[in-house]
């Protein structure tokens, strides 16, 4: 269906994810940081980002403002999908740019939709 940028530095969250994604017929790129994220999402123009907030050095706002602001890459929607669950976090990843805001665990029928619904599919 589609290529899935996911930007993940927790090895268990990563693999969960990249299950889910694939059992749905997804195709995954996975990064472990923000800093290599951006460069992968440069490089291999993923459909979408799923963005974790809590990253080593940049973290995932800051990644995610990154891409929003990046011509290469402003077009590309990204999720983001974190532990940080308060009003404030979702308010601030979506005024940095990204497209629909979920919190850890996510179900995987809501994830789905929500990819769904930014793929336009």
């Amino acid at each position: 269906m589609a290529r899935i940028l996911l930007i993940e530095d927790s090895p268990t969250d990563t693999a969960v994810l990249t299950q889910l994604l694939e059992r749905n017929g997804h195709d995954v790129l996975a990064s472990g940081s923000a800093e290599d994220g951006i460069d992968v999402c440069r490089r291999e123009q993923p459909d979408l980002v799923l963005m974790d907030v809590i990253l080593p050095g940049m973290n995932g706002f800051q990644a995610t403002r990154a891409l929003s602001r990046d011509d290469e890459t402003k077009a590309i929607p990204v999720l983001i999908v974190s532990t940080k669950g308060m009003e404030t976090d979702k308010a601030w990843g979506l005024r940095q740019g990204a497209k629909d805001y979920i919190v850890k665990p996510p179900r995987e029928d809501e994830l789905i939709a929500r990819i769904n619904a930014l793929l336009g599919s």
